[in-house]
């Protein structure tokens, strides 16, 4: 039986949220280039919070011989909340718990806390706090272990592929939410997957 409900971010709580477009066009590269850089430079340490944004951009400077003087992460972050998924969830809190579990970064982390988006939620597991990123199984795991939660009790949506068949190896009822997925369908579908 279902008692805990993990919800992405980007994607699925919101719109708006991916910025890689954005920090390329702002450096004058490609979108390809400016992942590789950033994969480059450490960017899944800085999702595991294991290096801070300053250190990031030193970094980044280094491999690319781009000198960047703003926080790109931060200055081009607007995500846009998804009011279908905040009904969702407002929803389901009445029958599980429901909590936040998603990749993120410490610019943005801090964008979302400050505008107090994380309210809805009971408990927030972001990347970077946690020290582990999707689709590595301790990601879920630490959730588990927190929520004192076993993987069958719980189920998970994202809209990465990758996370899901990875949260569904441990057990858990994961959901792949896709643009065109219909809400109350998901709603239907959590529900049933919780008898």
């Amino acid at each position: 039986m279902i008692k805990l409900i993990i919800f992405d971010l980007g994607g699925v709580f919101y719109d708006n949220a991916d910025v890689t477009s954005a920090i390329s066009s702002d450096l004058g590269i490609s979108v390809e280039q400016f992942l590789r850089y950033a994969k480059l430079s450490g960017l899944k340490e800085f999702s595991c919070g294991k290096i801070s944004a300053d250190q990031f951009w030193k970094r980044f400077h280094a491999v690319s011989g781009i000198k960047v003087l703003d926080e790109l992460w931060g200055k081009h972050f607007k995500p846009i909340l998804k009011e279908e998924t905040h009904t969702l969830i407002q929803k389901l809190k009445a029958k599980f718990t429901v909590v936040a579990g998603s990749n993120t970064i410490e610019p943005h982390y801090e964008i979302m806390r400050n505008r107090r988006d994380f309210e809805i939620f009971d408990r927030v597991y972001a990347s970077n706090i946690i020290g582990y990123s999707k689709p590595d199984p301790a990601f879920y795991k630490e959730i588990l272990k927190a929520e004192k939660t076993n993987p069958i009790e719980a189920a998970f949506i994202d809209d990465t592929e990758a996370n899901v068949l990875s949260a569904r190896e441990l057990g858990i009822k994961a959901i792949h939410y896709k643009d065109d997925i219909e809400i109350e369908k998901l709603f239907d579908e959590i529900i049933l997957q919780a008898l």
